[in-house]
């Protein structure tokens, strides 16, 4: 197994600083027993009266389902630890617990569904709506491109394998859109959504701003429709999130252009703007950067900390379905604040080095990684393959910094 050698390997065995209680985002005093309100919200509180020690001789915490231990082991330096022995479970929780209700979730252009589990679990379900051998059209605008649910995937087990460990675990799924959606769901508009296709299919479009329609329906065969399911993370009244636009956002104009794309001194600006004045965010957003570049994915308009951490933690890289859509051509564009501020991470950068070395080669890994899943294969071969092409363009930008 070249993924477990990868994970053998001494650059994914650098130790993280040491965590202390006020680097966890929760603190939870492993003997006391939590309590899940089912008031339909995922909040859980700590419930005082409960027994310290359960009769099995166990604590409590070791009683407390998968996502919920996840959530608790959240910190400032990484969302998972590398030999987390929680994960195999989220994700086979991920692919198969039964669903209790499936409503649409609110805001963004495309339909996502928000799916409750009955341990209180959640995950956000994205829909198929492109083959895997599809690309998307040339003419297309990256503000137009559809989201693809294995884009979603691919893009946990890269982020994995990069190291970064930013990104909530997503699992593929196969899900009844009769059973699983329609039946039980409480959402009015989503309920009025739903028909039969002439080809006797089960469908619904929900409401959105985009591809939310008849024409861009989303239908089973007949009923049977593939999907990723992510684990959320906590809710934001228990932890909260900040959001930051982009300083490369791309200006989402059909001719206009940002500033960063006329300005070839524009990272100088940056390195002077909070919080890119100090510390590594800089560094963690170039560190985005790469995976964007990897995944060819151009819609990274804004990104998300966890507010009791301040500026001093990593960055998440949600919603990553927009990448994985061409593999033909790649898009330099994306390797901005790289070539600009001409600067990256020891760390990240001898491990790019490693990945583009045949025995750790990043496409073998991935595609061993992504095997487990219940949807494999997950991507095309040439989208594993322009990976390791793209991965030799990082190195060569780094290469050029280091001559100049």
């Amino acid at each position: 197994s070249k993924l477990a050698a990868l994970f053998e390997h001494p650059l994914y065995n650098i130790p993280i600083p040491e965590v202390t209680e006020k680097d966890k985002l929760f603190i939870v005093n492993p003997m006391e027993k939590f309590s899940l309100h089912s008031s339909g919200s995922d909040e859980w509180v700590s419930s005082s009266k409960a027994e310290t020690l359960l009769p099995t001789g166990k604590t409590a915490y070791d009683t407390y389902p998968t996502w919920l231990k996840f959530h608790v082991g959240i910190n400032r330096y990484e969302l998972y630890p590398r030999r987390d022995p929680l994960l195999p479970t989220l994700l086979w929780d991920l692919a198969t617990q039964r669903i209790v209700s499936s409503v649409q979730k609110s805001g963004g252009t495309q339909l996502k569904l928000i799916m409750t589990f009955p341990n209180y679990g959640q995950a956000l379900f994205k829909p198929m709506k492109q083959t895997r051998d599809q690309e998307t059209p040339i003419d297309f605008f990256y503000f137009s491109d559809f989201e693809r649910h294995n884009a979603e995937i691919a893009a946990f087990h890269l982020d994995r394998i990069l190291d970064f460990r930013r990104m909530p675990p997503v699992s593929g799924r196969l899900v009844n859109i009769t059973k699983e959606i329609r039946d039980i769901t409480t959402d009015k508009k989503l309920a009025k959504t739903f028909f039969i296709s002439p080809a006797g299919n089960v469908c619904f479009y929900g409401e959105c701003s985009y591809y939310c329609s008849t024409e861009h329906a989303l239908c089973g065969k007949p009923d049977q429709l593939e999907g990723s399911m992510a684990a959320l993370l906590p809710d934001k009244t228990l932890a909260k999130r900040r959001s930051w636009r982009s300083p490369w956002r791309r200006s989402y104009h059909k001719s206009k252009k940002a500033e960063w794309e006329l300005n070839p001194n524009y990272c100088a600006q940056v390195r002077e703007m909070p919080p890119y004045d100090r510390g590594h965010r800089l560094l963690d957003l170039i560190d985005m950067t790469i995976l964007d570049f990897l995944m060819g994915n151009m819609d990274r308009h804004h990104y998300e900390t966890f507010e009791k951490f301040g500026n001093d933690t990593f960055l998440l890289h949600l919603d990553n379905g927009r990448g994985f859509g061409t593999h033909s051509r790649d898009e330099p564009s994306i390797l901005a604040p790289l070539q600009q501020c001409c600067s990256i991470k020891k760390s990240t950068y001898l491990r790019l080095q490693l990945l583009a070395t045949q025995p750790y080669r990043l496409s073998d890994v991935l595609r061993e990684a992504l095997a487990a899943d219940p949807l494999a294969p997950i991507l095309a071969e040439p989208h594993l393959q322009a990976l390791d092409r793209r991965l030799g363009k990082v190195l060569v930008a780094v290469g050029h910094c280091l001559s100049r």
